[in-house]
């Protein structure tokens, strides 16, 4: 059936995606394995606060005023302004420190343009507010994926030279934000491995269930989830261990900047070293002794690896590689940096926090850069488009605000400083070379005690006390920066480019315990190691590290929206979609390196969407657990106890999914 007859068929976008040489990894290849079918389920990120809007027209202006929590209000103005009919200044977006995003916000537009319509309709606000059941059954799913006839070229001793893939991904009924998930992947085209030939046959349907939208990982966790366990398959038809399949394919820190197949740049970053602080973590030595106590004790045990990155700070040019004729590239972000005239430093954000600390960060770099105490800087809470500090791509998304939002805050704090320093110089009457910003003064360095301006000197000669100033001297102390990473044309016939900046890694860790007369599994210890470049705030990164995690654990134990033959959701709230509670969280061991990103203004790289690697961390230790039980292949990336029970019941129906032949 035609779900949409306008369109006339089903399909969003397909084609073929082909770097280096496939049927030249063939040919050289000892073995070709082959998996017949992967499946990456349909869960979602559930943020605590549901979406909603107060929206109120104005006739006079013709200004709608949204009270919401979209998270993306830069590109929702950029949609919704051509449906109204109207100009983007006349949509003004007020959000506050929103419950949660996860990309499920990013996709509210056509809810706030019909009550845009109502508003001026009926000439007065008008309030929407979710349900968690509506949010489940219209609103954002994360992408399902199927991967099928998967071929993958390898050599006896493990080393994995490409693979062959046909990805069919299943966007829902309405593409609201696709086919964008369509290349979004590519970024991380060969996940962690250093693999040089790669072929995906990728096609895109629209089906009867709910919409997708970005989810945390926004389709690089499916693909990613792909790649490990690509490596887990064929390292276990090899017989090779899957921590050695790894250090013998991953890419090397000494190859950093790594420049991937399609034209991708790895920044910086140590893999095999963060795989060995996570085995530490679980104590893999003594590994064999406890899958021993466990057996004694009537229980199958297990160790899983996940290895995942997280690509920061899109390309919007990526979008070119699907259609050649957008225009549509690049990024920015903004912010304002002030001071007033009493000396308080006033920040404004074009992001929109939703508890990942922005307020926090941003003031550490601005205490940094202009020498006082973070109690000193103000920043604005939420986002307000008339702070007119966002830009074309302003928002909360895609592990960015470390790069882009930092980077905006740094640049204005900079030219703010710069001015600070003048206008000390000017006053005090010596070279700016002379003049420090410290404790909140601006002096002269190794000068006397009485040569220093505190900040509200400063503030106060330019706003309320200027007469004496030259007429060639007007500084402002109020700086609006637009930070624009540098990426670069993408190639749209090779389809190849920078489609991202920075790079995070996390690896995961982890040992469960599975009960073989029931299937249920239970997380004995976890461990999680991130490297986000020069940390900012450790404690918000071990935050982000622990969010991820649990969002992880949720959708390969438990979180699954399951439809009937008929096209009902089964699992449309939290009665039958479990998420997990404390009690199903283990206590997380976490560890750390910094590998600074040669390419962002702070060495930082965006964090936090690392969840793709502790899905795949509990499957591969599912997979293990199972050895001795008919070594069951993991084909799902969401394994429940009944998944793990009809494993153990009949393990050669998910073997005959893999085939071994020589090249």
């Amino acid at each position: 059936t035609v779900m949409h007859e306008d369109a006339g068929t089903n399909t969003v976008w397909s084609g073929v995606f082909d770097w280096g040489d496939w049927e030249g990894a063939k040919a050289e290849a000892d073995r070709i394995v082959t998996i017949k079918e992967l499946h990456f389920h349909r869960f979602s990120s559930t943020p605590l606060e549901c979406s909603g809007a107060v929206v109120e027209y104005e006739k006079p202006t013709g200004q709608w005023t949204i009270h919401c929590n979209h998270q993306m209000p830069g590109v929702g103005a950029i949609w919704m302004a051509p449906a109204l009919r109207t100009g983007i200044d006349k949509l003004r977006f007020v959000t506050r420190d929103i419950g949660g995003g996860f990309g499920n916000k990013i996709c509210l537009h056509p809810y706030y343009v019909t009550l845009c319509l109502l508003s001026r309709k009926l000439n007065r606000p008008v309030n929407w507010t979710e349900w968690r059941t509506d949010q489940h059954t219209a609103n954002a799913h994360g992408n399902e994926r199927w991967f099928h006839d998967v071929e993958v070229a390898v050599r006896e001793d493990g080393t994995m030279l490409g693979f062959n893939v046909k990805a069919l991904d299943d966007c829902g009924a309405f593409p609201r934000y696709e086919p964008l998930g369509c290349i979004i992947w590519a970024q991380v085209t060969p996940g962690c491995y250093a693999w040089r030939n790669i072929r995906v046959d990728f096609t895109q349907v629209c089906t009867n269930k709910s919409p997708v939208s970005p989810n945390r990982g926004y389709s690089r966790m499916q693909h990613l989830w792909l790649t490990e366990r690509i490596c887990d398959i064929v390292g276990a038809e090899l017989g090779i261990d899957p921590v050695e399949m790894r250090k013998r394919n991953y890419v090397k820190s000494e190859q950093m900047p790594y420049e991937t197949p399609n034209g991708c740049v790895y920044d910086s970053g140590d893999y095999a070293r963060c795989l060995d602080i996570a085995l530490d973590l679980i104590g893999y030595d003594s590994i064999e002794q406890r899958r021993q106590e466990a057996s004694a004790r009537g229980k199958l045990l297990g160790v899983g690896i996940g290895s995942t990155l997280d690509s920061g700070t899109n390309n919007f040019g990526q979008s070119t590689l699907l259609n050649p004729e957008l225009q549509f590239s690049g990024n920015n972000e903004a912010a304002t940096v002030k001071l007033d005239i009493f000396g308080e430093l006033v920040v404004t954000l074009g992001t929109v926090p939703q508890g990942q600390g922005h307020e926090t960060t941003a003031s550490q770099v601005v205490a940094d850069i202009l020498g006082c105490s973070p109690e000193q800087v103000h920043v604005r809470p939420g986002h307000d488009t008339y702070f007119n500090s966002h830009a074309g791509f302003s928002g909360t998304y895609a592990s960015q605000f470390a790069v882009t939002g930092l980077g905006a805050v740094k640049g204005a704090a900079d030219a703010l400083r710069a001015e600070m320093v003048t206008l000390a110089a000017a006053v005090l009457q010596c070279e700016e070379e002379q003049i420090e910003l410290a404790d909140g003064f601006a002096r002269i360095k190794d000068g006397p005690a009485e040569a220093a301006l505190p900040f509200m000197a400063l503030g106060a000669i330019v706003n309320a006390n200027n007469a004496f100033l030259p007429p060639d001297f007007n500084p402002t102390l109020n700086h609006r920066f637009v930070y624009r990473p540098y990426f670069g044309m993408v190639d749209t016939e090779k389809k190849t480019g920078k489609l991202t900046l920075t790079y995070a890694t996390q690896i995961h860790a982890c040992i469960v315990e599975i009960d073989p007369e029931t299937g249920v599994t239970e997380i004995v210890d976890y461990a999680a190691v991130d490297d986000c470049g020069t940390r900012i705030h450790p404690q918000i990164v071990e935050g982000q590290v622990h969010g991820a995690t649990v969002h992880a654990i949720g959708a390969a134990l438990h979180e699954d929206f399951v439809y009937d033959e008929d096209g009902q959701l089964l699992t449309s709230n939290f009665y039958d979609y479990h998420v997990p509670h404390a009690l199903d969280v283990p206590a997380l061991k976490t560890g750390a390196i910094e590998s600074p990103s040669p390419f962002s203004p702070l060495g930082s790289k965006g964090m936090g969407e690392g969840g793709g690697g502790g899905i795949h961390c509990i499957g591969s230790a599912i997979q293990d657990a199972l050895r001795t039980a008919g070594a069951p292949i993991v084909y799902d990336s969401c394994n429940p106890s009944h998944r793990v029970w009809a494993m153990l019941q009949d393990p050669d129906s998910t073997r005959a999914n893999v085939t071994v032949t020589p090249a």
